[in-house]
């Protein structure tokens, strides 16, 4: 694919060039090539793409639900009609196989039908009272300018889960992307949005200052966030002061517990997907396995067998089952995570280093790793890369136990066939 130049942040329908004139180059992680560039933004950019959403709030607010609902079903239509160039751009930009963005452009598109008609039905209620003299009425109003602070791993389905109810809901947006995906973000809002009227929908792109300068704008009163635990930690503290509304979805641990009773091939490849889908680079991935005592060796070799039949490579070769990590900064921290697992005893049973074949690209093998901890780093943080640690239990109890054992919250998997353990 060609270089893709952007003109600038998306500000009330058109491009709009930087103030700083600086540009943010964005790569392709499994060649390291250089995709395109974007403006890194201010906070005077950040501030006037709120003020363009300002300006447009009381026309978008006053706008029929109806009408409303009938512009989200056409941004669906348009992410149809321009599918197969959002898949390629995707797919270079962010590293994931072809057929793993082509199921996050189908959320995406469902998400915004879905809450097509959420907004057209979901209005308001009345209730009764117990005085025969009053009226009691629910009534839904939105909030204003809406500030969506959107990760890299998957950039179309976190921005949309934020972006559509909010304008189903009569808000305006302003979307700051991460600096690391803002390319398929910015073709959305020429190609998909542009017949929204001007300001309701707004994109900033740059580094962690934009999104600071939209936390902290007086004129921005909700912010949805998804990121790290730190990040979301600071976002609270910045938006305190103002009585933000907050939708924080940060970081995750999540365990997948293994019942004595399963079907070890089956489990086997449910953890190899839930743990490794996007080289494990999902806040929901599975990131701590643990199997009944009884099961330990033949699903760790059924585990093993999966993930050698695994396939890496660039997400835009249609053979791919594994693409790129994101980039070498997240790369040389899950390499972290796994040296202190190996300097704590752990054994890699397969994987555990960068693929000899591939001299370009922020490739890392998937990696199955035994005698484990929870003083390791690959048990107690989040690892975001693609790790699978496993651990036995003895007893449902202290399986139950150990998944708790987290600072983290998010998801947990119960793998069992008894009604009475789930």
């Amino acid at each position: 694919m060609a270089k893709k130049q952007s003109a600038g942040h998306w500000i009330n329908n058109q491009f709009v060039p930087g103030r700083s004139g600086d540009v943010i180059d964005v790569h392709n992680p499994a060649t390291e090539e250089v995709l395109g560039s974007v403006p890194a933004g201010s906070e005077h950019d950040a501030g006037a793409a709120v003020a363009a959403a300002k300006a447009a709030f009381d026309g978008w607010r006053r706008t029929s639900a109806n009408e409303r609902a009938d512009m989200l079903h056409e941004v669906a239509h348009k992410i149809r009609h321009h599918w197969e160039s959002i898949v390629e751009l995707l797919t270079l930009e962010q590293g994931k196989p072809v057929s793993e963005n082509e199921e996050e452009l189908e959320w995406v598109k469902t998400t915004f039908d879905y809450y097509a008609e959420m907004g057209r039905n979901l209005r308001g209620r009345v209730l009764p009272s117990a005085e025969t003299s009053q009226l009691n009425m629910v009534i839904k109003e939105p909030y204003g300018v809406v500030a969506c602070i959107i990760p890299w791993n998957y950039p179309l389905l976190l921005m949309g889960w934020k972006v559509a109810p909010a304008l189903a809901a009569g808000n305006v947006i302003v979307i700051k992307p991460s600096e690391m995906t803002p390319l398929t973000t910015l073709y959305l809002a020429e190609h998909c949005w542009d017949h929204l009227p001007p300001g309701v929908v707004n994109v900033v792109t740059g580094y962690g200052n934009v999104g600071e300068a939209l936390v902290t704008h007086p004129d921005v009163p909700v912010i949805a966030f998804t990121g790290s635990l730190a990040t979301g930690q600071r976002i609270s503290m910045q938006a305190a002061p103002f009585i933000k509304r907050l939708h924080l979805e940060l970081g995750g641990k999540d365990a997948f517990i293994v019942g004595p009773d399963v079907d070890v091939q089956v489990s086997a490849r449910a953890v190899a997907y839930s743990a490794l889908l996007n080289c494990g680079q999902i806040c929901t991935s599975t990131e701590r396995v643990y199997v009944a005592d009884g099961l330990v060796k033949p699903f760790t070799e059924a585990l093993v067998e999966e993930v050698r039949a695994l396939r890496i490579g660039p997400g835009i070769e249609p053979t791919t089952d594994i693409g790129p990590m994101i980039g070498e900064k997240y790369r040389a921290k899950f390499e972290t995570h796994i040296e202190d697992a190996r300097k704590r005893g752990a054994n890699v049973l397969i994987g555990g280093r960068r693929p000899p074949n591939f001299d370009r690209g922020y490739f890392y093998e998937p990696t199955v790793l035994t005698n484990v901890d929870h003083e390791m780093l690959v048990m107690s943080e989040e690892t975001f890369g693609p790790a699978i640690p496993l651990m036995p239990y003895k007893t449902f109890d202290e399986a139950i136990a150990f998944a708790n054992g987290s600072q983290y919250g998010l998801g947990a998997v119960l793998r069992t066939n008894d009604p009475l353990l789930a």
